[in-house]
């Protein structure tokens, strides 16, 4: 039986209520800092579609209102259950803006567990948006890598990876702390821990590219790269993902 569910989150961002806009309510700027390949039909009873690792989900456009709000309801799955997203979005006047996200709709019969995973990764996906405003305004991904690795219990083993990867195995691993990200495979490259919520996700950030390490739902592993550069072919980065994911986690 489907489980109704809603989760609220609120955060400050430093960019314009313009420059959330297109982050938000267009397929390459959702590209750029949340998961799969995303297309939006600009108006409301539009549609949207998003397709991660070849299974598309679509949605209709609820809500369109250039600069102050945006929402969607996906279709209806054969169980009842479905999702709703809405986003509201109030400029300041210092040239910032708050951004407020309502999350709601049906859950399945995993509901619970399927919740609190919500519970908490929404709240890391607007830190990640707010990684992306703050040091990639204006630019959209090349391509977005969302690997999925095998389901482990142990969170220390997976946290463990998540640092080593970062070369700082033995270290605290905090926001602000500087790293190397070094995947077999890719160029090693020098960047910053922008966020670290133990055990479950983990931000990082280079002066072109963006990651998130997840340690999620179902104790699934998961690594997104979002690369602003262009420079690596997106197979090389999908392929080099993945198989870090087999190697560390086998």
């Amino acid at each position: 039986m489907p489980h109704e569910f809603e989760v609220r989150e609120e955060i400050a961002l430093d960019a314009t209520p313009e420059q959330v806009w297109e982050a938000i309510a267009t397929g390459p700027g959702v590209d750029s800092w949340f998961m799969g390949r995303n297309t939006i039909e600009p108006r409301e009873g539009g549609r949207t579609r998003q397709e991660i690792m070849g299974f598309p989900s679509e949605a209709t456009v609820t809500a369109w209102e250039p600069g102050k709000k945006y929402a969607i309801r996906t279709d209806d799955n054969p169980d009842g259950t479905f999702m709703a997203m809405e986003y509201l979005i109030e400029g300041r006047d210092s040239g910032s803006t708050v951004l407020r996200f309502v999350h709601s709709g049906f859950l399945g019969d995993d509901w619970e567990a399927e919740y609190d995973a919500l519970k908490v990764g929404d709240g890391m996906y607007l830190r990640k948006l707010a990684v992306y405003l703050r040091h990639f305004t204006g630019r959209t991904s090349a391509h977005n890598v969302f690997a999925v690795g095998p389901q482990v219990a142990d969170k220390e083993r997976v946290w463990s990876a998540f640092a080593g990867v970062l070369g700082l195995s033995g270290t605290e691993v905090a926001e602000g702390v500087p790293g190397r990200l070094a995947v077999e495979g890719l160029p090693p490259v020098e960047g910053v821990v922008e966020f670290a919520r133990r055990p479950g996700f983990l931000g990082f950030r280079t002066d072109e590219a963006l990651y998130m390490l997840i340690h999620g739902y179902q104790d699934a592993v998961v690594a997104e790269h979002h690369d602003f550069s262009g420079s690596v072919d997106g197979a090389r980065l999908d392929e080099a993902w993945q198989s870090w994911l087999t190697r560390s986690f086998a």
